[in-house]
């Protein structure tokens, strides 16, 4: 007997009291569900490893938003039947936190969850398309048994539905399976959360993320479909023109623009001061301190972006040149004239924090070498070179012993540098993808761009510089052999040596990177 109580929540589906006999010869789905799970992206996932540190909401803010989206969710909006919602704004604005809170709470209050967070800067399942729906499908298994068998069973029709596109992969893997259980009950409502963090507007990229939204709206045009679908992204041309009111997108979506539709300013005034109050307390500060004003100024100067007032904090909190009240100071005498640019404040912060290395140029260099590096790693999944820990970054990078802790020790507000005794394990991170953004624009970031930071080839460091002018379709492993014969340690030159190999090997053998070199 069908239990019709489960599905209360359910919503445009007709649902009578069903019998109905389930013959089982064997384990149900043993082998083909070891092959979906084999096939997915497990660091998408909301609760992954990689994502740890992702970012949430503080406590008592974005109040109003998340419960709009979780009424939404919950489907008592009557007057907005859209199965899909955009939540776009520009980078800092909370879109990343607000996503994984939202998850937190559905979960916690008992909603199926199904997210994918992609992420440009993630490992390679975070950065391509090849396991969306595949990660999507093996989570919905994990809530009911009867879809768990119509996806077993669809696997096991149709083996290699892993080498088609998204758009079977999607009809194989959860729009069939679903007709086939609506067919005996009705299917309770899941939140399919769905991240997207995408950057570098290639055409590759732009045609992944297009196949990606149209894969979703196959789904919501689905009658057996029951789930909403939340995605959230900046507001790159790819989402405008689908999400677009010209086109069909009020039919089946709704947007909601983070920087427009909520005012972030009394949020963000809550956050300041449950930190600031952490700091003084902590460096035993006046109660006085800090003065209102300054929030104001603070809040004024972040028009909206989150990012801006966390960045800020962990420079007030982690600096080791001046204590929190002094830094503050700073902060608040920087000054800008007045213009439209909402970016201009978070600008004006990363050239400040940048400045305050001692040798800012060499620090941007690290910062672009890292990050090319590690891009090159999870794009290529260099099978052959040791991972690319801090520890071998190092290696890699320093011309001697404490170049990394001079040139990156005072920019912890931007970096997450690991503890010493953790750095042979750990990886170096970036806080928020705006800071790469802005040292790629030369009109944001002034000297600090690319071309302006290059020193000459008499240069002590002319080396680390080397080492990122892959951008100008120089040779990395021809880079690196020149780095091999000049005076390095033979560990150095041991580490050059074996990731200038694997990449050579990887690139002769990847057809794409011949016309991309």
């Amino acid at each position: 007997m069908a239990n019709i109580e489960y599905f209360s929540h359910s919503q445009g589906v007709q649902a009578q009291t069903l019998k109905f006999v389930t013959n089982i010869s064997s384990p149900s789905g043993i082998g083909p569900l070891k092959e979906l799970e084999s096939r997915i992206a497990p660091e998408a996932l909301d609760d992954s490893a990689e994502r740890c540190d992702a970012p949430k909401c503080h406590p008592e803010t974005r109040v109003a938003l998340q419960d709009d989206l979780y009424s939404w969710i919950e489907g008592e909006d009557t007057d907005n039947p859209h199965k899909m919602k955009w939540v776009t704004g520009p980078a800092g604005t909370g879109k990343t936190a607000v996503m994984g809170s939202l998850t937190e709470r559905c979960k916690k209050n008992g909603f199926p969850v199904a997210s994918f967070f992609f992420s440009s800067t993630g490992s390679i399942g975070r950065r391509t398309k090849t396991a969306f729906v595949t990660t999507i499908a093996h989570q919905l298994t994990q809530h009911r048994q009867d879809l768990k068998d119509a996806i077993a069973a669809a696997i096991e029709a149709d083996t290699i539905v892993f080498k088609k596109n998204l758009y079977v992969q999607m009809e194989t893997l959860v729009l069939a399976p679903l007709r086939e259980i609506a067919d005996e009950c009705e299917v309770e409502k899941v939140h399919d959360t769905t991240t997207e963090v995408w950057t570098k507007p290639t055409r590759r990229n732009k045609d992944d993320q297009l196949e990606i939204l149209q894969t979703l709206h196959q789904a919501v045009s689905d009658s057996s479909f029951p789930f909403r679908i939340l995605i959230a992204s900046r507001p790159e041309r790819v989402f405008r023109e689908f999400f677009n009111p010209e086109n069909d997108a009020p039919s089946f979506a709704q947007k909601l623009d983070l920087h427009e539709d909520y005012n972030a300013d009394a949020d963000i005034t809550l956050f300041l001061w449950a930190k600031f109050n952490r700091i003084r307390r902590r460096y035993n500060l006046p109660p006085s301190w800090p003065p209102p004003e300054a929030i104001e100024i603070l809040v004024a100067n972040a028009s909206g972006q989150f990012i801006y007032v966390s960045t800020i904090i962990r420079f007030i909190d982690d600096s080791p040149q001046a204590p929190p009240n002094a830094q503050l100071e700073w902060i608040l005498k920087m000054r800008t004239t007045p213009t439209s640019n909402p970016l201009r404040q978070l600008d004006l912060l990363y050239s400040h924090v940048l400045h305050s290395s001692p040798d800012p140029s060499l620090s941007v260099r690290w910062i672009y070498a890292i990050n090319l590096l590690y891009s090159m790693y999870t794009a290529r999944r260099l099978p052959n070179v040791p991972q690319l820990h801090a520890l071998n970054m190092n290696l890699l990078f320093e011309k001697e012993s404490g170049e990394a802790e001079y040139s990156l020790g005072s920019l912890h507000s931007l970096i997450q540098i690991p503890p010493s005794g953790d750095q042979a394990t750990t990886r170096y991170a970036f806080y928020h993808k705006s800071l790469l953004d802005f040292l790629k624009n030369p009109d944001r970031c002034g000297k600090f761009a690319y071309s302006d930071v290059l020193p000459t080839p008499a240069s002590a460091d002319w080396w680390v510089s080397l080492a990122i002018t892959l951008e100008k379709e120089e040779s990395l492993w021809a880079i690196f052999r020149e780095v091999h014969a000049s005076d390095r340690s033979n560990s150095q030159k041991e580490r050059f040596l074996s990731l200038v190999n694997a990449i050579k090997d990887t690139k002769e053998s990847d057809p794409e990177s011949q016309n991309n070199p």
